[in-house]
């Protein structure tokens, strides 16, 4: 006899859930018995994989830099389910650009991506949440935290202050029984986050990068699908207990 799903009767909700890390997290959550919100800006890509998943995804376009798209996808999402379980804040952009040659248009999308998106949906995740007992939130960040990557000092900048974030919201959110967990992540072998990338920075930023060993001092990339297992094994820890932060690594 096969051991019961993990996640039965539960809902999830991924942003960036259109492809790599996001979609491999919505598969593995799917494949514990979840129900998941999918959430992501290309309504078509989006849907496609929603599709690929099968019938316990669903599409939700959403522009999270929006809040007030945001509080209409949380209001759908409690229509469709009745409530959210499970939040990952996965989604993130990385615009390319020294600080003084930063544009501002790039800096308020990446900013608002990466810091502004996820406090939306956590804002609007917690009384749905509340309402259901309790809940998970998990936070994804970079090894970039730790050490800033050239030209991409303002990503490493927002993900840190999203770890900041989820410390303090440990405290805030304990009483409630919603656990806040970030999981930082290193390289990983299917990525979409550099597909922008003007190619006369993207050769700078190669050189810089080979010069000075970010790439050796990461170690090769993971599967997002190991990444995504993490993720679960996070959401499905005993309930009085929890994972604080996890640093995932190649060995």
């Amino acid at each position: 006899m096969s051991a019961p799903a993990r996640l039965d009767g539960k809902v999830a909700v991924v942003t960036g859930a259109s492809r790599g890390l996001g979609k491999r997290i919505c598969e593995a959550l799917v494949s514990e018995g979840s129900r998941v919100a999918m959430l992501s800006r290309g309504a078509d890509r989006l849907q496609a994989a929603a599709s690929e998943i099968g019938p316990s995804a669903a599409a939700f376009p959403t522009d999270i830099v929006d809040p007030q798209a945001v509080l209409r996808t949380f209001a759908a999402i409690q229509h469709q389910y009745g409530g959210i379980d499970i939040l990952i804040n996965n989604a993130a952009v990385g615009h390319l650009q020294s600080i003084e040659e930063a544009s501002d248009p790039l800096l308020l999308e990446e900013i608002g991506a990466n810091l502004l998106g996820p406090i939306y949906c956590i804002r609007s995740a917690i009384p749905l949440m509340r309402v259901r007992g309790g809940g998970d939130i998990v936070n994804v960040s970079s090894e970039s935290v730790r050490a800033p990557y050239p030209f991409l000092s303002v990503y490493a900048a927002t993900k840190g202050a999203v770890e900041t974030l989820s410390v303090g919201l440990r405290a805030e959110l304990r009483e409630d029984k919603i656990r806040v967990s970030v999981l930082r992540s290193g390289r990983l072998t299917e990525s979409g986050f550099n597909r922008s990338w003007p190619e006369d920075r993207r050769a700078r930023y190669r050189q810089i990068v080979a010069q000075q060993g970010y790439h050796a001092a990461s170690g090769e990339p993971i599967s997002p699908q190991i990444a995504a297992r993490a993720v679960v094994n996070l959401v499905c820890l005993p309930r009085e207990s929890s994972i604080h932060f996890i640093e995932l690594r190649p060995s």
